[in-house]
């Protein structure tokens, strides 16, 4: 995902608006130990991971149009095998990162090839969600990232082209997918943002007056002690934010979208593992009071070391789980599973991080 520890990021400054409430969001999976895996002798039935001390990650992002982790040139095959993967853990939602970047698209996008797009290949949108479709997942939807508020740091000039990209996937696949479940919004600030609200909420408002109220959902990120540059040499950075001052400035953020933004998922890997308590804390209690839902976007790839970015030992991620467990979060979604999680991805040490997950929650 891209923010300051995985692209150079500009400084940003100051916007905000007001709303009222709404609490409708995904509705619940089917229990766990009704998932079955045919034809894997190593896959099996899912049992109940509700009592375990975790969070138990039940969403991923899926990343093909990314910044700085290769693509894993993946066809059909790769893509399915993948998504059985994810089932035999309890992966339940699916959520398309961006739909696009800059030039480069997932899916052709009449609108953004005439604005000077690159027609795709292949049509990953559908395959997405047909293959959510046959899994039984939800997909969500992310919007399309002109680059110009990474070079801005005005996250107002990302309303326009959503405009068109938002009315278009829904008429042309949102409904023709039942597994088409709901939007994010993929813009992502840690602090008080240029244009951040409005963006959000008229963003947010257009998702859900074309789809009949489908949910939305953000993930930003903690301007912590581990938000620096990905070009940099350096790990951390002194200047980072207060619990105090998180609270504040998220509670005036909510306070302008919540009506439109149905889940928040703040992005666990740019504060220390002491700090989780304290953030996770404060991170619940505003999104209570807004009546949001409360997600963790449990980072699998490790930002403690200089070459970036690896997935992440199994017992960092377990600190993190755990730490959402006791928050009482409502979801845990990763950031992200394909390339740091599965067993085919091009990194090996994936697929054991994979094999330590389903031993801590009794899944082998």
């Amino acid at each position: 995902m891209k923010d300051p520890n995985r692209r150079d990021f500009l400084k940003k400054s100051v916007a905000l608006g007001a709303a009222a409430i709404s609490t409708s969001l995904y509705s619940k999976a089917e229990p766990y130990s009704s998932l079955y895996i045919e034809d894997e002798p190593n896959l099996g039935i899912i049992t109940d991971l509700s009592s375990n001390k975790a969070l138990p990650i039940t969403g991923t992002f899926l990343d093909e149009i990314t910044h700085d982790i290769p693509s894993q040139n993946w066809g059909e095959k790769e893509w399915d095998q993948d998504f059985r993967y994810m089932k035999a853990i309890g992966i339940d939602t699916v959520i398309m990162i961006r739909s696009g970047y800059r030039k480069f698209i997932t899916y052709p996008s009449p609108y953004l090839i005439k604005k000077g797009c690159y027609k795709p290949g292949r049509d990953l949108l559908d395959l997405f969600l047909r293959l959510a479709q046959k899994y039984g997942m939800k997909f969500y939807f992310g919007l399309y990232d002109s680059g110009v508020y990474w070079d801005t740091g005005d996250m107002s000039h990302e309303i326009e082209d959503n405009k068109y990209v938002i009315d278009e996937v829904w008429e042309n696949y949102g409904r023709k997918y039942s597994s088409f479940g709901g939007w994010y919004l993929s813009g992502e600030i840690s602090r008080a943002t240029k244009g951040a609200i409005d963006s959000f909420h008229a963003l947010g408002k257009q998702c859900k007056d074309v789809s009949g109220g489908l949910p939305t959902f953000i993930s930003p990120w903690i301007d912590g002690k581990k938000a620096v540059m990905a070009s940099g040499s350096s790990l951390t950075k002194e200047d980072a934010v207060s619990v105090r001052q998180h609270e504040k400035e998220w509670d005036e953020i909510f306070s302008g979208i919540h009506d439109v933004v149905d889940a928040v998922a703040f992005q666990d890997g740019h504060i220390d593992y002491d700090e989780l308590d304290a953030f996770f804390t404060v991170n619940k209690k505003l999104a209570d009071k807004y009546g949001m839902q409360c997600w963790t976007n449990a980072e699998s790839f490790d930002r403690d070391m200089p070459i970036r970015f690896f997935p992440i030992n199994f017992e960092k991620l377990r600190l993190k789980l755990e730490a959402a467990k006791r928050a009482g979060y409502d979801k845990a979604i990763t950031f992200e599973f394909s390339h740091f999680m599965s067993p085919q991805s091009a990194y090996l040490q994936a697929g054991h991080l994979y094999d330590r997950y389903r031993e801590y929650f009794g899944l082998l």
